[in-house]
């Protein structure tokens, strides 16, 4: 099977996305043409690692080239400084040269972590992004955001540094759970949700033939998603403006991940499934949409088998000033004022620069049942 590409056109950084079955398996054909020398090394979730490390080496080693893999910490917890100075300092200690790659085996995490250390080791290494999971292939692993959490706030220290070649294997979506799925799962639905209604309309219709795992349909899921990121990316590549709206969702689900302690309370991408519901909620409350769009998007996640709700996050949650203080962390914020990615309709968002705290708290304080 030939596989789908899509350019991502950023001048001499331009690459691209490969979509297929099996690419693993034959990644060879595709990376060793890029290699100064024969050897890579591969930075790999522990659990994806003993599942799809195999055919990954197999393919390269055949072809001669020698590689070496580090582990990393399993989940959001690995993206620290700790974790980030031990990969670089594992990167030097086998000699890894500027010229060299670094590829990324794993989810989101990984690809952000690996990222981030291609970006800063030798002030700048190229990497390739081997995502397995539905959230990395769809978004994470497109667009050169890199970067780790800080204690104030998620992906506050980090670097735009582009991959050189992204492989998204589609046979590796058989093995996600349905939680992980449904987590990919809400960041496919916010593409639609922000700027294509056609593309949403059609996942309404197709969501449970995407996750009973037809691959004809998670392909187009995929390539439209990554068409529409690598046409704003090649737009706005270092989120000056229409970037922004790929956040749709995330102010409210930084803060609620941030509340969570980063931890498996609540994925990111049930936290994203969350906050589009919530943004859109807030929207209509504020005026720039009616209450068929909150509606529509919170009954399109919970016919999907997402999270949709503040009441579906397991344990206490902080009080809403709390909240604000966390939103208030959020990378779009400018001259102390937040900025929200908002809805006037499916399809339809656009970034809010002048939503004041008091209507922000407001809301808050409704949906967590505060007087």
């Amino acid at each position: 099977m030939v596989p789908e590409s899509i350019r991502v056109e950023l001048g001499e950084r331009s690459y691209d996305i490969l979509i297929g079955n099996g690419l693993l398996a034959s990644s060879a054909s595709y990376i060793c043409p890029m290699l100064p020398r024969p050897r890579l090394a591969i930075i790999a979730d522990p659990e994806v690692s003993s599942v799809y490390l195999s055919p990954l080496s197999e393919s390269l080693e055949s072809a001669g080239i020698k590689l070496e893999v580090y582990e990393t910490i399993q989940g959001e917890a690995a993206k620290t400084w700790s974790e980030l100075e031990r990969i670089v300092e594992w990167l030097l200690s086998i000699e890894t040269e500027r010229g060299d790659f670094v590829a990324a085996l794993g989810g989101g995490v990984v690809g952000d972590l690996a990222g981030f250390a291609a970006a800063v080791l030798r002030r700048g290494v190229r990497f390739i992004q081997l995502p397995t999971t539905l959230l990395a292939q769809v978004d994470s692993s497109v667009g050169g955001k890199t970067g780790i959490n800080s204690v104030a706030g998620k992906n506050l220290i980090g670097a735009f540094h582009q991959p050189s070649l992204v492989l998204a294997d589609i046979s590796t979506l058989s093995t996600l759970d349905e939680r992980n799925f449904l987590a990919g799962y809400a960041e496919v639905a916010k593409y639609g949700l922000l700027g294509d209604r056609n593309f949403f309309g059609w996942l309404e219709r197709r969501v449970d033939s995407l996750k009973s795992g037809m691959p004809a349909d998670l392909a187009t899921a995929i390539r439209r998603c990554c068409e529409l990121k690598a046409a704003i990316v090649a737009e706005d590549e270092t989120e000056r403006g229409k970037r922004m709206l790929l956040n749709l969702g995330h102010t409210f689900a930084h803060a609620l991940e941030a509340a969570t302690g980063y931890s498996d309370r609540l994925l990111h991408g049930e936290a994203v499934s969350i906050g589009c519901v919530l943004a859109a909620e807030f929207s209509c409350q504020l005026g720039y949409c009616g209450p068929d769009v909150s509606s529509r998007v919170r009954r399109h996640f919970r016919d999907a088998g997402a999270m949709n709700s503040l009441a579906e996050i397991s344990g206490q949650l902080p009080p809403a000033e709390k909240f604000l203080d966390f939103m208030r962390q959020d990378k779009k914020s400018c001259a102390g004022r937040l900025r929200f990615v908002l809805f006037r309709g499916v399809g339809d968002a656009f970034v809010a620069h002048d939503v004041s705290s008091n209507a922000t708290l407001n809301f808050l304080k409704g949906k967590l049942g505060e007087r």
